[in-house]
């Protein structure tokens, strides 16, 4: 599963007709693919090898393969997906990793209920890649990820602690990089001699400040740029962006400049750049911009503005209209939190998928964990803890994080209503890169089983007074009754706590007639579903414990072939 969109342009080959049908229902959901037609197949698929980013082949492997056979370098290959005249399969042919062609096997698959067919070796045994981790990667890249893959010993070697994915136990960290005969992964921002035994990671650190009079050529930043860098030993593959003052936002030879090397340009005012302390600051830069220093003020602040995680490498150095200096970034943490949905697996969204196995630690409930082990990669760190333990899997999360790791907290439905992502990013701070992954509610997915109860406006509200005070909840349904919103009460009832749904549907009862629909989901979308229908003025709270979800319609809520509707208000119907 991926979470990827489609290539920009993706040539589709056909050379029958039920080929041109099947290339046709991928054209019709991706409006940047186009059928490719020449005089002869072969001829067209040339065509889509040279002008598309990826190709689509309704042809025999065989036949793709002679023809392409002569054009490819695995460097520069576009994503080539192969399917068959019964399009039961797509099969990843060429750059399945750095073309993209896997994941766009799985969206073919996925529009023609194919099944999507993919060989390379790390993706078969469900470890990640080293050209997938999205850095730059050069040297013997094959040769260590055979070598990972044959469980044989590859020493990481890292300059900092960068948030990488889960690695298997015979990847093991190192803190001196000493030489030896065996494999080893090396992650630096530095230039390092390579060989066949040894492949580098670019981790994004680098920023490099940029200033410059009007109209400077593009060829004079660049060259002063590569220059400093490789004096200062340090290659261009891990810069992380540009970075100017707002006033060269649009100067052509710095944008140019990013555009070329693959980066973007970040600007900041002259206010946020005059309060960074940098070594060099100078009067006449202040009287021209407003601020004493551009370009080590740029890259010590970076992208993010956070000048205290940078260290300046190179002080500002000039050509005749160009000023380059360099700071390196210190790593922060990743902390994923993810929500799973109600459930069932399909309705795990693909972020999720892709975030678990990104993560090289994943916290969660113990219940929670056991539905995602299948998806982890080999070597993932697992921080169960049982019911009850919210604020403690919080803590251990972030804990994690701060610590350098790349890690995913896990709940329920959506990681942002009633879970787990409130109480994590109370904790979590500045030195922490959070990411949140939306799923599937407890709510939705009780409302698809119940028809269309949430309709229209609607009100979330949880009967928990274990951190709510009862009379803060009191008044928070009233209020929802007073305005009439359908309501959908969470934690509706436990065997500790099992006179407040009766209450609150007694609010309720007091603000919209008593046939107003109610609907009890239990188990949505997980073995022992149950659906149940009543009203207001029958529904019996002894039916509800604390798996199920409670909606209780507005006054304008129907039944309509036994399914809660709640109208949008149009006036169709009349």
């Amino acid at each position: 599963m991926t979470d990827q969109n489609p290539p920009a342009r993706i040539g589709l080959v056909a050379a029958t007709a039920a080929g041109r049908r099947h290339a046709d229902t991928l054209a019709a959901a991706w409006p940047h693919a186009r059928l490719v037609e020449r005089d002869t197949v072969a001829e067209a698929l040339r065509a889509a090898w040279a002008g598309c980013d990826a190709v689509v082949a309704f042809l025999a492997t065989g036949a793709v393969v002679r023809i392409v056979a002569p054009l490819g370098h695995k460097r520069t290959d576009p994503a080539v997906v192969v399917v068959d005249e019964a399009a039961r399969h797509a099969v990843a042919l060429l750059g399945g990793h750095a073309g993209g062609g896997n994941a766009l096997a799985e969206q073919v698959a996925a529009l023609l209920d194919a099944r999507a067919v993919i060989t390379t070796a790390t993706d078969a045994v469900g470890l990640p890649g080293l050209d997938t981790l999205g850095w730059p990667v050069h040297g013997a890249v094959a040769a260590v990820s055979r070598a990972i893959l044959d469980g044989e010993p590859v020493r990481l070697v890292a300059d900092a602690d960068w948030p990488l994915p889960a690695l298997p136990p015979n990847v093991r960290a190192s803190d001196e990089d000493t030489p030896d005969d065996g494999y080893r992964l090396l992650v630096t921002d530095r230039v390092v001699p390579t060989d066949g035994r040894t492949a580098v990671l670019r981790p994004p650190s680098l920023v490099a400040g940029v200033g410059a009079s009007r109209g400077v050529p593009a060829a004079e930043v660049a060259e002063l740029l590569h220059r400093v860098l490789a004096e200062a030993g340090l290659d261009p593959a891990s810069l992380r962006c540009l970075a100017s003052a707002d006033i060269k936002a649009d100067e052509a030879g710095i944008r140019s400049t990013a555009d070329t090397l693959g980066v973007p340009l970040v600007t900041w005012p002259a206010t946020r750049l005059a309060a960074v302390d940098v070594p060099h600051p100078s009067e006449v830069v202040r009287a021209a911009v407003g601020t004493p220093s551009v370009a080590e003020a740029a890259a010590l602040l970076g992208s993010d503005g956070r000048a205290g995680d940078a260290t300046l490498l190179v002080s500002k150095t000039a050509t005749a209209m160009a000023t380059v200096a360099v700071a390196r970034h210190a790593p922060r943490g990743r902390l994923a939190v993810v929500g799973l949905g109600p459930g069932a697996a399909d309705l795990r969204t693909p972020r999720a998928v892709t975030e678990l196995r990104r993560a090289a630690v994943v916290v969660g409930l113990d219940q929670y964990l056991d539905q995602v082990r299948d998806v982890l990669r080999p070597g993932t760190r697992v921080l169960a803890s049982g019911l009850g333990a919210e604020e403690a899997r919080a803590r251990a999360a972030v804990a994690e994080a701060a610590a350098g790791r790349a890690v995913a907290l896990i709940g329920s439905g959506d990681a942002g209503v009633y879970a787990m992502a409130s109480p994590a990013l109370e904790y979590a701070d500045e030195r922490i890169d959070v990411v949140g992954v939306p799923g599937v509610t407890a709510a939705l997915a009780a409302g698809a089983l119940l028809g269309a109860p949430l309709g229209h406006d609607h009100a979330y509200l949880s009967l928990s007074d274990l951190h709510t005070p009862w009379e803060v909840i009191e008044r928070r349904v009233t209020a929802a009754a007073e305005g009439d919103f359908v309501t959908v009460f969470y934690n509706p009832r436990s065997r500790a706590r099992d006179w407040q749904l009766g209450k609150a549907l007694g609010i309720l009862a007091g603000h919209r007639p008593p046939d107003t629909p109610v609907g009890v989901v239990r188990n949505a979308s997980r073995p022992g579903e149950q659906v149940h229908l009543a009203t207001v003025a029958t529904l019996d709270p002894a039916i509800v414990d604390m798996y199920s979800v409670v909606v209780v319609g507005n006054s304008d809520t129907r039944l309509v072939a036994g399914r809660m509707v709640t109208p949008r208000g149009y006036r169709w119907r009349s």
